[in-house]
């Protein structure tokens, strides 16, 4: 007998450690089930059934699969009630956007997990990029549910009115909503992940709800490839 995911008025969560080492404790019913990236596990209870999304399934961005030969998501699923406990790879904080039949964009480091009901995919084909870091991507995440998504670095949010526009950092970049409208474009003045070219800058325009991040990955693994003795970089290789 095949029986449905329990799909609850309100999922039962709550954000702890914020807002520096943020992470998330969920509570789930007998059969209810969320997917979260495939990282981010810290714990779970007895009797929570762990998955990975196959490579021909629906759920995950394909693409990615074949690139890294690993699922994007896992599924957890309460075979009884119990609890799972995530937390995102970098330090910074977590926020829950309740999706009402609409859309919400986010790279692919932002995401952190949503339950039942919402579905996410890549925005972009495999010859487009948002984030310059491999296996990077922008995510769709469509339906109506909680999604939970995370920052690098401390929140912010920003509201943009009617026809205003505001330039980002792609690497700075959590989510924004389906309204808005956006481009992006390479810009001497953005560090890219090699050190030497343009990287990616993001104008958007409003109406809508853009969060931004203190922190970019894109620059952090920028850094570190500049001062990898092995990369060509400034560091030093003396020893």
């Amino acid at each position: 007998m095949n029986l449905h995911p329990v799909v609850r008025a309100s999922m039962e969560y709550e954000i702890t450690n914020q807002p520096g080492f943020a992470q998330l404790d969920m509570t789930l019913d007998t059969e209810e089930e969320i997917r979260a990236e495939a990282g981010s596990l810290v714990s779970h209870s007895r009797g929570v059934e762990i998955t990975g999304n196959e490579a021909d399934g629906t759920d995950s961005p394909s693409h990615v699969l074949q690139e890294s030969n690993r699922p994007f998501a896992t599924t957890f699923t309460a075979e009884r009630p119990g609890t799972v406990t995530l937390a995102p790879p970098f330090p910074g904080d977590i926020f829950h956007f309740k999706l009402r039949d609409e859309i919400l964009y986010a790279p692919s480091c932002s995401f952190l997990a949503v339950e039942f009901g919402v579905e996410f995919d890549a925005e972009f084909g495999e010859n487009e990029t948002f984030v310059e870091c491999e296996n990077d991507f922008l995510l769709e995440l469509s339906g109506t549910g909680s999604s939970f998504l995370s920052s690098y670095g401390a929140l912010s949010v920003v509201s943009l009115d009617p026809e205003e526009r505001y330039e980002v950092d792609t690497g700075h970049v959590v989510a924004f909503e389906e309204a808005v409208d956006f481009s992006v474009r390479r810009e001497s003045s953005v560090t890219s992940v090699s050190g030497h070219g343009d990287g990616l800058l993001c104008e958007f325009e409003g109406p809508g709800t853009i969060w931004t991040q203190s922190r970019s990955p894109t620059a952090l693994l920028a850094w570190v490839v500049r001062n990898n003795p092995g990369s060509g970089g400034n560091a030093s290789t003396d020893e």
